[in-house]
């Protein structure tokens, strides 16, 4: 169970300021607990703080900050139970999705507590001419100074750990705005974090209305925006961030090919969980569906009849499948681009049922190209089937969107692997699985609307890092 209240963290401390933020059960909408919310007095003090903590973070040995993640992979683990309930009740999410969260939470600290003793430089050659005779060069890596971070509602845990995490490895204080709906699993890090030795206003975790977080862009004493959320927000705050590096991880229409050569009953089994796992609100769900046209009708019926079996329901049941969206506007929403594609000539092949933020998985085929279903991110249990015959037909059909985040790959054909992998503009490409697998080491991110740099621990902690160079001239 939730707590009745919950604070925000200004330096490190816990600050029962108020109790104005209401945190609702995401499948009954009953209010489950009360959160303080941060004004931008607020904000502006834990900006002085974390600037004032630069020094003492980078001053903090690897095996110090290592310390930190240590403890909070052992806290993490001893409160996991905990952390998958809040997951379930915020979130809505189901509860073998949220303990699979909470397992990449620990997995996500557990790797930037082995990569902040690998933050390497190197050596380099000056000697390149007669003039630079003499001369060596070297580089290390130091922090870049106080980061601010904004965080999504789909993984509250994970996806704050992945600025977290990096954050602390790297020796940069940060300041994080976790969702409004779903607030508590970041807390809850912040209650972990509390308990450590890192140095007065190393992070400070708070909640705030969107019309009051503009200092989290528009402050120059921040020196890193990073962002995961929708790309129209993203974008928006990249051109008001000023001077700072900025880094976005936004969203997807995520695409995935099933080659006639595919294993045709584990593709069904893998795009059935990558389209409809935590009802689909995953930036990397399969949202598109390419068949081959000899395999067509197979793998349709198969998708249709696997789907039809998926439990829609209370989260907190562990046979629960599919739980609510975040809200019943979401799900309106949803319903509405799926109402809109058959009334242009889809053909609903099953779901499209709502009952207040419950939305049936759904599939359909012959979705029109000009539909939002089709051309935006669903970010919901919906995904859409279509056939080809031409394999490089379907790379570019891929490619036909504004979105570049990942896309899968069915097929046992090596030579159509590197052509995908070389021809498909994304961040990755997934070959025998769907574009929604992620671990939590990998560079993660996208090109195109779907975002701006990486994720994964070492090559975030790149972008919180500056290259320092040496020179060192010989005695004459």
């Amino acid at each position: 169970m939730l707590k009745s209240a919950y604070p925000y963290y200004l330096a490190n401390q816990a600050v029962y300021a108020n109790q104005d933020l209401v945190v609702t059960d995401k499948y009954t909408g009953a209010i489950a607990t009360r959160v303080a919310l941060a004004n931008a007095s607020v904000i502006d003090q834990a900006i002085a703080a974390a600037v004032q903590a630069q020094a003492p973070m980078a001053k903090m040995a690897a095996y110090e900050r290592q310390q930190v993640l240590d403890h909070c992979v052992l806290r993490f683990r001893e409160r996991a139970e905990e952390l998958a309930q809040s997951l379930c009740i915020e979130a809505g999410k189901p509860i073998k999705d949220a303990r699979g969260e909470v397992t990449r939470l620990i997995d996500t600290f557990r790797i930037a507590a082995e990569e902040c003793t690998r933050i390497h430089g190197e050596t380099i050659s000056l000697d390149i001419s007669p003039r630079a005779k003499g001369y060596r060069g070297m580089t290390k890596r130091v922090p870049i100074g106080a980061c601010s971070f904004i965080s999504p509602f789909n993984f509250p845990l994970n996806l704050a750990a992945h600025k977290v995490a990096p954050a602390i490895a790297a020796g940069c204080p940060f300041i994080l705005k976790p969702a409004s709906f779903t607030p508590i699993g970041a807390l809850i890090i912040g209650e972990v974090l509390a308990e450590t030795a890192l140095p007065v206003g190393a992070f400070s975790i708070l909640p705030c209305a969107r019309d009051g977080a503009d200092l989290f862009t528009t402050d120059e004493r921040l020196k890193l925006l990073s962002f995961t959320g929708s790309p129209e927000v993203g974008w928006q705050l990249k051109a008001k961030a000023g001077k700072k590096k900025v880094t976005l991880e936004l969203g997807g229409n995520a695409a995935c090919i099933v080659d006639a050569d595919a294993n045709i009953d584990d593709a069904v089994q893998r795009l059935v969980f990558g389209a409809f796992y935590q009802s689909g609100q995953s930036c990397i769900s399969v949202q598109r569906i390419l068949i081959h046209a000899s395999i067509y009708e197979t793998v349709k019926a198969k998708l249709v009849a696997a789907t039809q079996t998926l439990v829609m329901g209370n989260p907190q049941d562990e046979n629960t499948f599919i739980g609510p969206m975040i809200s019943v506007k979401e799900a309106e929403r949803l319903q509405s681009w799926i109402i809109e594609a058959v009334d242009q000539g889809a053909s609903l092949l099953c779901g499209g049922q709502r009952e207040g933020a419950m939305l049936a998985a759904t599939l359909l085929e012959n979705v029109p190209e000009t539909v939002s279903l089709y051309t935006e991110e669903a970010f919901g249990p919906a995904a859409i089937l279509s056939s080809f015959t031409d394999f490089d037909e379907a790379l570019a059909q891929v490619n036909d969107s504004r979105f570049g985040l990942q896309a899968g790959i069915f097929t046992r054909d090596l030579y159509k692997a590197h052509k995908a992998w070389d021809t498909l503009e994304v961040g990755g490409v997934v070959i025998g699985d769907v574009p929604s697998w992620r671990v939590d080491h990998m560079p993660y991110g996208g090109v195109k609307d779907s975002g701006l740099g990486r994720e994964g621990i070492r090559y975030a902690i790149e972008d919180m890092t500056e290259i320092r160079l040496l020179v060192v001239r010989e005695a004459p």
